[in-house]
């Protein structure tokens, strides 16, 4: 029997290995410090933030915030609360929850379930779904003031904000819906397929079970962006001072982040600490929904 000797490498090989091993080890060190370095930043900004803006309000965050009309009585500063810009801002998203997310989801499952790419329209949906993501929210703002607003006769009202806010945001949540779609792995389909079912009722049954945590997660934080956005509404009717709650989708409306914008503009420093205390709750609803979406992804995700 002949045995076969594994000749060694030579010195020099093995230093050449150890130097390149210790620059790859150190390149990882070095990019995992960088990444942590710029999540402790984010976050110590983030805290800043909050807390400067609780400490500027604090004198206001109480049931007056919630409870009180605005009013622009100097005698009556002190009580002033945001009630008409919470009451609207809870009428424009839950409208744009009703409008969005059903169009956004249903789009979603067509383009990725049904849709032949080889089409040209379908290829011009895909592009045009792709460049209105980017489009400037201002310019929403200007499409809603001169088609809804005007040549729909729908004026400033409720509904005219909660259609352009579907609208702006509707992009994100077909994006997202697909990545979530698509994730779901082939074989399910197949296994679904091979027992006989048809091709909606594995989608139904077995498709959009599986997309839930990452269909749930894009559209809370769709509505979240919505919730913020204050430059269309601008054009729209989203009058800075509202002393009444909406009761009809064709009421005017205020909504918090315009609230804001006027209380911060204001020369008095009793409106100045309710523009504050209002910038908490905006960021604590905000926070609320961001949750939100964690939870359930994280719940659905485990049920896998």
């Amino acid at each position: 029997m002949t045995t076969t000797t594994i000749p060694r490498q030579s010195g020099a090989s093995e230093i050449g290995y150890d130097l390149t091993r210790r620059r790859r080890r150190t390149g990882d060190v070095l990019f995992r410090l960088a990444l942590q370095a710029c999540l402790v930043i984010a976050f110590v900004f983030l805290a800043l933030l909050i807390g400067y803006a609780v400490y500027r309000g604090w004198s206001r965050l109480d049931s007056r915030l919630w409870t009180n009309m605005p009013s622009g009585l100097r005698s009556r500063m002190d009580e002033s609360g945001v009630q008409s810009a919470i009451t609207g801002t809870i009428w424009v998203i839950s409208l744009t929850a009703v409008f969005c997310l059903p169009t956004g989801i249903l789009g979603a499952i067509y383009l990725e379930e049904y849709a032949d790419n080889t089409k040209w329209y379908n290829r011009f949906l895909e592009v045009n779904i792709q460049n209105l993501a980017g489009v400037p929210s201002i310019v929403f703002g200007i499409l809603g003031l001169g088609l809804i607003a005007r040549t729909l006769g729908l004026g400033f009202s409720i509904i005219t904000a909660s259609i352009v806010l579907s609208l702006l945001v509707l992009p994100v949540v077909i994006i997202a819906t697909r990545e979530a779609i698509r994730a779901v792995p082939n074989s399910i389909r197949q296994g679904s397929y091979a027992l006989g079912a048809t091709k909606w009722q594995t989608i139904w049954r077995q498709v959009l079970p599986a997309a839930i945590p990452g269909i749930a997660t894009g559209s809370i934080l769709a509505l979240s962006r919505a919730i913020g956005e204050a430059a269309p509404l601008l054009l729209l009717g989203a009058s800075s001072f509202v002393a009444f709650n909406p009761d009809d989708i064709r009421d005017r409306f205020t909504v918090l982040p315009i609230t804001i914008y006027n209380l911060m503009r204001s020369p008095h420093e009793e409106l100045q600490a309710l523009g504050w205390a209002a910038i908490v709750m905006l960021l604590g609803i905000l926070l609320v929904m961001n949750s939100a979406a964690i939870l359930i992804r994280n719940r659905f995700s485990k049920r896998r």
